[in-house]
């Protein structure tokens, strides 16, 4: 049988693909897997999710492509969620937490992973591990600023549960009368192994947001000056996401001042008392002012997208045209 002009050159070009540009073919192949997987993870057919995942990661296992950087994270992703469907499943979360760790050697600033990873070590109920990955990254000089203020404020907030756990109890917080008012004071607790361990979750406390503190950028510092009506859609995105990040450490500095406030009046050190009486209010309110601009972000980001929404479906109505003005 005879081969057509076409059939000889279809021929030709598939010999060329799997002879000589092997690596465009498995990135075809490579994307059909995610596609096909990424169907099989929103059914929830996380097996075959899986194994087409792996697959796609398997052509690539250094990450060197897009499809490759994909495939490694929505592996991951779907390990995870298996792990949590089956929390039995130790080596499902361990798998897990090798393929996160992949996508974060490729990309260091993928905060996602970095969470994942931190989320699997506490189901998995590894405190020792969670702070060693958690102190890592705070502690990393060559990833965004707010990622490291996001790690130490992590690890401040466990201090600043410690400390609360101790100045926070019946004994210790004691309803007193003054000046015709109801009012908190702080006494110390009866047992002396809870005053040691206060101090210490105040002071590692008060360390690690005030690290946190001295990586607030320009953006954040000037925050008050921001108009987000007269922002594009992309500021309003990559300047929010620091925003968010440094209200959260303006809000546990006013909480961990306040412990530390609590502890001085145990001691009776009355001056400093009132002194971090003053720096906790103005910790709160630098927190609020930045909240407040935060609230406004987001009511543009909700309106904007309202306003697409409401486009969209008059331009269906319409049979796809803008509506014709009156």
């Amino acid at each position: 049988m005879r081969f057509s002009r076409l059939g000889v050159f279809v021929f030709l070009t598939i010999s060329v693909v799997f002879t000589t540009n092997c690596s465009y073919y498995n990135r075809i192949l490579s994307r059909k897997n995610l596609v096909d997987g990424s169907i099989a993870y929103r059914e929830r057919k996380f097996q075959e999710a899986e194994e087409l995942f792996r697959k796609a990661a398997g052509r690539d296992p250094e990450g060197a492509t897009v499809e490759g950087r994909a495939a490694q994270l929505f592996l991951a992703r779907t390990l995870h969620s298996r792990y949590i469907g089956n929390r039995d499943d130790k080596p499902k979360a361990e798998e897990a937490i090798a393929e996160y760790n992949k996508a974060l050697t490729v990309d260091k600033n993928d905060q996602s992973s970095y969470k994942a990873i931190a989320s699997l070590y506490e189901n998995l109920q590894r405190p020792d591990d969670w702070q060693k990955w958690v102190t890592e990254r705070a502690n990393r000089t060559d990833i965004l600023p707010q990622h490291r203020a996001e790690a130490l404020t992590s690890l401040a907030a466990r201090q600043n549960t410690c400390a609360n756990e101790v100045t926070d109890t019946e004994k210790t917080k004691k309803t007193v009368q003054k000046d015709g008012k109801d009012v908190y004071q702080f006494v110390k607790p009866e047992n002396t192994d809870d005053l040691a361990r206060l101090k210490t979750c105040v002071d590692t406390g008060n360390q690690l947001i005030s690290q946190a503190v001295a990586l607030e950028p320009e953006l954040v510092k000037n925050a008050k000056n921001l108009n987000p009506k007269t922002m594009t859609d992309e500021q309003l995105k990559t300047d929010g996401d620091p925003l968010k990040v440094f209200e959260s450490v303006r809000s546990y500095n006013a909480s961990l001042k306040i412990q530390a406030m609590r502890l001085a009046e145990m001691e009776g050190r009355i001056p400093d008392r009132d002194r971090l009486k003053t720096e906790a209010d103005q910790a709160k309110a630098q927190f609020t002012e930045l909240s407040e601009i935060n609230r406004n972000i987001q009511a543009e980001i909700d309106a904007r997208r309202a306003a697409a929404v409401a486009v969209a479906a008059n331009a269906n109505t319409n049979g796809g045209k803008p509506a014709a003005n009156n």
